[in-house]
């Protein structure tokens, strides 16, 4: 009887992703699903790692069946929750089993594959040398090996060699004989350990030997003396104490009089120390709130709700008592935020509640701290989860409930294989475990609105500000009315006056502009020519700061040595604004107040969303100039005023949802005003205060716009009357990849007049170029099919995508598929 086990291999693409059949041996009996191992694939038996679905026994085993070759955990790293999910995403996302599973597991626990030469058993350096002939290179790789103990990573070997390649001495060793290639598997981050000292002795026998060292080994009695005093300390600090070293505590070992061990500790990421927090309070509406979500978790079936209340109506304190209920309950809960710069102030008022039983999860951590979060929380040590949108995976013991606040954002949507939304993940999490779902945001997204009016889920309201402290006061400004007046400066007058007011009487203002770098682009005013990426269909942007235009996109930068177009010769002309040239104009106007800016190009390893935070909180710094990373979320007492410059930017996208997205960008920022026991108001700068969306956002109107929003996408057959299904191709040939998209689009339309698809209400358009047509040198067009998301379609469409892939015609095009994509 043979053991069998399924194996999600790594190196398999897509169009070949099935569990595969591996013997295994005896030595590697103990093999469980959810364990990681290395096995060989394909025709040349290459190395790859994969994760263990299933074991089995097998009475007549296939021949051909291959070996596994080595076991790379000694326990599973994903129980069978997290196993059988990653078999749903690879159904509903278009992905390979494998790279479901890797998206659950910290970046430290990834495996990487190593190429290794090794020279052949039992040759000598005569016979090396002999096989490497006439060729300098051979003879100087056979060098290398022998001084490296026999073996080398081709990694040393290109840095040995230099400019030259190593292939040809490496091909001609093989060859021979002389040498032979393997493959190993290294993880990229191990656990951590330190040596710990203590006492094998009672500590008054402890005392008598220091007192007998005291005079011919005064280093042994000090280390004695301290350990009598503290029990155990770790070596480092023992010896960096009392000057000890490591073999005066050998000696001690030796003598029987203290013991050392290596024992594992924890990399956690540093979070400031908070008091205690007092108990929590609720108003009326709160607590009718925190009763009604109460009731669904004690119902202990799985449920979905909608928390939607006005900004500062204190949401975070609903969350906090229902966290408190369930972990009493013996429950551990997730709680996901859309941006890294949200974590730091929640994860103080998380900790100031439940202190060490808090781990945050986000791509911010080092892959060290990281690792050591998630093992946490893997065993159990951690019962509340903060992080973005991956921590949506993290192993919690006995979930009770996932909250998802701020559920709107598209952040929460994953632009990258496997591209999952966490709304989607966190529902089927909570239906395996009869968890609740709950959804928190002062602008649900459209669809979870009319899911919760509906009755799919159940909505609870806050319609007031927790402080009883109305609304901010809302202005709205005409910029064209401002440039016709002579202010071609991206403040407006009414601000200006405002932000003056709000510095002189000790206040602080919080300014948006979701655009970073100092102009959008720059315009030649003779032939309207503006630089462009060479990489991508995009206009470079201007920053200031370093004097070079940059692409967004690709990454691409080329300096600005002088402001003539290239084309003609004129004069180029700088349009649009960021918040490099926002900041330089509030320089001049406040020359003597401090302006702190936020945004990609500010942030950095040693300048964190949390130092400018703190520092804005702390230092009382006047005014915090940012994007969209300081729009939601953020709670400062001495906030009354804040500017949006302008609110145009992302209210004219090429996306269904652009209307959806500026009104909650807008209600969201302007909520971040007036949130103390002083009035906030807020001016909204724009070129077209007409637009029904700014006036509901103005008015902090939900509902009308919600309306609004709901009749135009009936008429589109938008969501939630439909699904959006976009399939995409790329390559580096934009005939490739239009001939690609266009046999696909046939293929699919054939399909669709077929039994049981041709009764489907669908509606197809494409293939069309994407929104930027051209990304680092790769084009794109795409597909685009109203229809719904059910079995069926994803099927037919994972099927198609299959063929695609391995047709000979579509060398070099890469196509994927996804649902509501984010653009």
């Amino acid at each position: 009887m043979a053991k069998i086990a399924k194996i999600a291999v790594a190196a398999a693409v897509y169009a070949i992703d099935r569990p595969y059949d591996y013997l295994v041996p005896d030595e590697l009996s103990g093999l469980q699903p959810g364990m990681r191992v290395a096995v060989p694939f394909g025709a040349g038996n290459r190395v790859s790692d994969g994760i263990v679905l299933s074991c089995g026994e097998d009475d007549a085993p296939s021949p051909k069946l291959k070996p596994i070759l080595s076991r790379l955990d000694e326990q599973p790293m994903l129980g069978p929750e997290l196993l059988q999910l990653a078999l749903w995403m690879r159904e509903r996302y278009f992905c390979t089993v494998y790279d479901a599973a890797r998206v659950m597991l910290p970046a430290g626990l990834w495996f990487s594959l190593q190429d290794c030469w090794r020279l052949a058993p039992d040759i000598d350096r005569e016979a090396a040398y002999d096989a490497a002939g006439n060729s300098a290179q051979a003879k100087h790789l056979v060098e290398l090996l022998f001084a490296n103990d026999g073996w080398a990573e081709l990694r040393q070997i290109r840095l040995a060699f230099g400019t030259a390649d190593p292939s040809p001495a490496l091909n001609l060793l093989q060859s021979k004989g002389a040498i032979v290639h393997e493959s190993s598997i290294a993880r990229k981050i191990g656990d951590k350990t330190e040596e710990i000292a203590r006492l094998s002795v009672p500590p008054e026998d402890a005392l008598v030997a220091a007192s007998s060292k005291r005079r011919r080994a005064p280093l042994q009695c000090s280390a004695l003396e301290t350990l009598c005093a503290t029990g155990e300390v770790s070596v480092k600090e023992l010896c960096y104490f009392t000057g000890a070293s490591k073999a005066t505590l050998r000696a001690l070992e030796k003598a029987g009089l203290i013991s050392l061990e290596r024992r594992e500790v924890f990399r956690r990421p540093e979070i400031a120390r908070v008091p205690r927090a007092e108990e929590i309070r609720l108003n009326p509406c709160q607590q009718q709130a925190f009763d009604g979500l109460s009731r669904l978790c004690a119902h202990g079936k799985a449920a979905a709700a909608l928390l939607y209340g006005v900004t500062g109506s204190g949401k975070t304190l609903v969350y906090i008592k229902l966290i408190r209920a369930l972990i009493a309950d013996g429950k551990s809960v997730i709680v996901l935020v859309p941006e890294i710069a949200l974590t730091p102030q929640l994860m103080e008022r998380f900790v100031s509640h439940f202190g060490e039983q808090v781990a945050l999860l986000h791509s911010g951590l080092s892959a060290g701290e990281r690792y050591d979060e998630w093992k946490r929380v893997r065993t159990g040590q951690a019962r509340v989860v903060v992080g973005t949108r991956s921590a949506v995976f993290a192993p919690a013991q006995n979930l009770g409930a996932i909250i998802m606040d701020e559920e709107q954002e598209p952040s929460y949507k994953s632009e990258q294989n496997p591209r999952y939304h966490a709304r989607d993940v966190a529902k089927y999490r909570c239906a395996k475990h009869d968890a609740l779902l709950l959804l928190g945001s002062a602008t649900p997204a459209v669809e979870t609105m009319y899911h919760a009016r509906g009755g799919q889920y159940h909505l609870f309201e806050l319609p007031v500000r927790f402080n009883a402290q109305a609304l901010p006061h809302v202005e709205i400004i005409d910029m064209k009315q401002e440039l016709r007046q002579g202010n071609g400066s991206c403040i407006s007058r009414r601000l200006r006056d405002e932000l003056a007011a709000t510095i002189e009487r000790g206040e602080q203002a919080i300014l948006f502009l979701n655009r970073r770098g100092a102009n959008r682009m720059a315009v030649c005013g003779e032939c309207g020519a503006s630089p462009s990426c060479p990489r991508c269909s995009a206009h470079l942007t201007y920053h200031s700061a370093n004097h070079r235009l940059m692409c967004h996109y690709c990454g691409h930068s080329q300096p600005l040595s002088a402001a003539v177009c290239s084309e003609c010769g004129g004069i180029l002309e700088f349009v649009g604004i960021g918040t490099q040239k926002a900041e330089s104009e509030l320089q001049a106007l406040f020359p003597h107040t401090e302006i702190l800016r936020m945004d990609t190009d500010t942030v950095t390893a040693t300048n964190s969303h949390d130092a400018i935070l703190e520092r804005f909180s702390s230092k009382r710094i006047p005014i915090l100039l940012g994007t969209q990373m300081i729009a939601k979320g953020l709670d400062f007492e001495n906030v009354t005023l804040v500017g949006v410059l302008s609110a145009d930017q992302s209210l004219y996208a090429e996306d269904y949802r652009a209307g959806e997205r500026t009104f909650s960008l807008l209600t969201q920022v302007v909520g971040r005003s007036g949130r103390g026991s002083k009035q906030g108001r807020a001016i909204i700068q724009t070129c077209t205060p007409g637009n029904d969306v700014i006036l509901s956002a103005a008015a902090q109107d939900y509902g009308s716009f919600y309306e609004q929003e709901l009749r135009m996408r009936r008429l589109r057959r938008q969501p939630p009357f439909s699904e959006v299904l976009v399939i995409s191709a790329s390559g580096p040939e934009e005939t490739a990849v239009l001939r690609g998209c266009t046999l696909l689009r046939d293929a699919l339309n054939r399909a669709l007049q077929q039994p049981p698809y041709s009764q489907w209400d669908f509606q197809l358009l494409g293939p069309a170029p994407a929104p930027v047509a051209k990304i680092n040198n790769r084009y794109r067009y795409r597909l685009t099919m109203y229809t719904q998301n059910n079995r069926e379609v994803r099927q037919l469409t994972a099927h198609l995508l299959r063929k695609a892939q391995t047709d000979k015609q579509n060398k070099n095009v890469t196509f994927f598929a996804d649902f509501d994509p984010p653009d």
